[in-house]
């Protein structure tokens, strides 16, 4: 395969776009780049590789300027005045960012996969999270009080993991997609939990917090973590709680603020019984207990029926999307313009809609193909 260099004008560009500092001499990088172009070439021409895609030139530039920075990070300060004479560090650069442009660009391990970024099952939703990101991302946080902060933090660390999500499936790895849904699945539970109780839940929440920071280590001083365990143990005792359920106490112990419930009547100290069961999301018990399985290494990881996995993902994923974009429509229509709010709303009116089709005809083809609802047991699940 033939490697020609772009012009050094181009190349130059390039770098300005990337906005590799001036400091650096562009003429090096230019001949090492020409170099590697070199290798490139060398390497394809004397091999049996097949199907090589033209070279994506920005791309290959992104390798060498960061493995040149990574080497030179690694040099001795006096060896740094210097580099430009060092044949060795030269051919190192030149030869690693070779090979790892050739082995991760055009070797680079697909599985096999079944949907494309482009199929609207993927793309409506990557639409719609990434205008909730940049709506979020629009919104001053210095107009919202510490319990408004939280919900905007923790909508945006959900779609995210949404995205992440989408991405792994585009990418053919649809057990990891599941298990990072689990994922997903606790992070809506708590944030549909804390709106739903509102202000007296978002206090408790906000103080378990510093106990999770005190367990860990992580408070200002050994006077303030102290202080701070006293506090965990006078309100274990309050509770009836030994010294065994500390850990269960700091992680779920905020649920005792909820009025009108007793511990092991209502709720237990745990995310099943707890969390999930007070936010009203029972109701995806056994799917989470699924997505638990592969995400502890069970053997339906390895021998899981890849296109079943696909389809319940995409199904879960999307409804807990729906829960999390009805929390953000409260939010957003709060603390935007009235410009973002006609924008918000158009969108919604025509994307939501092709989601909720989507939704039925995935969960429409589960029962169809596997003649049972989604929730059914890991065992007849596995190929």
């Amino acid at each position: 395969m033939k490697v020609a260099p772009i012009e050094k004008n181009e190349f130059n560009t390039v770098l300005d776009n990337l906005r590799v500092p001036t400091e650096i001499n562009h003429e090096y990088l230019y001949d090492l780049y020409s170099s590697v172009c070199g290798a490139i070439e060398d390497v394809t021409q004397q091999s049996s590789l097949n199907n090589l895609t033209p070279v994506n030139h920005v791309i290959l530039i992104l390798y060498i300027i960061n493995e040149f920075n990574f080497q030179f990070s690694r040099l001795q300060p006096v060896d740094r005045a210097k580099f430009e004479d060092n044949d060795a560090f030269y051919s190192s650069v030149a030869s690693v960012s070779a090979d790892k442009f050739i082995t991760n660009e055009e070797l680079n391990y697909k599985s096999e996969l079944f949907l494309s970024r482009f199929n609207p099952s993927i793309s409506t939703i990557e639409l719609y999270l990434n205008f909730c990101l940049h709506s979020l991302e629009s919104v001053d946080v210095n107009k919202l009080n510490q319990a408004d902060r939280l919900v905007k933090e923790m909508l945006e660390k959900a779609f995210k993991m949404s995205k992440c999500i989408m991405s792994l499936l585009t990418q053919g790895f649809e057990t990891e997609a599941f298990s990072t849904w689990r994922t997903l699945h606790e992070s809506e539970s708590i944030l549909t939990l804390l709106v739903k109780y509102s202000k007296v839940l978002f206090q408790s929440y906000f103080k378990h917090i510093k106990y999770a920071l005190a367990y860990r280590g992580q408070l200002g001083t050994k006077e303030e973590t102290d202080k701070t365990f006293e506090q965990i143990k006078s309100e274990m005792k309050s509770f009836d709680l030994k010294s065994k359920d500390m850990k269960k106490y700091i992680e779920y112990g905020y649920l005792f603020s909820i009025p009108d419930i007793k511990l092991n009547e209502d709720f237990k100290l745990n995310f099943r019984d707890g969390i999930e069961k007070m936010a009203g999301l029972s109701s995806y018990s056994k799917v989470y207990e699924m997505a638990s399985e592969i995400a502890h290494s069970s053997p339906v990881l390895l021998y899981s029926n890849r296109a079943y996995f696909l389809d319940l993902t995409i199904l879960y994923t999307y409804e807990s999307f729906f829960r999390l974009e009805s929390i953000f429509n409260s939010f957003y229509t709060v603390f935007s313009t009235p410009k973002q709010i006609n924008q918000y709303q158009e969108l919604r009116k025509m994307y939501l809609s092709q989601m909720i089709e989507i939704h039925d005809t995935v969960k429409g083809h589960i029962i169809k193909n596997y003649a049972k609802e989604p929730d059914q047991p890991l065992s007849e699940t596995i190929e």
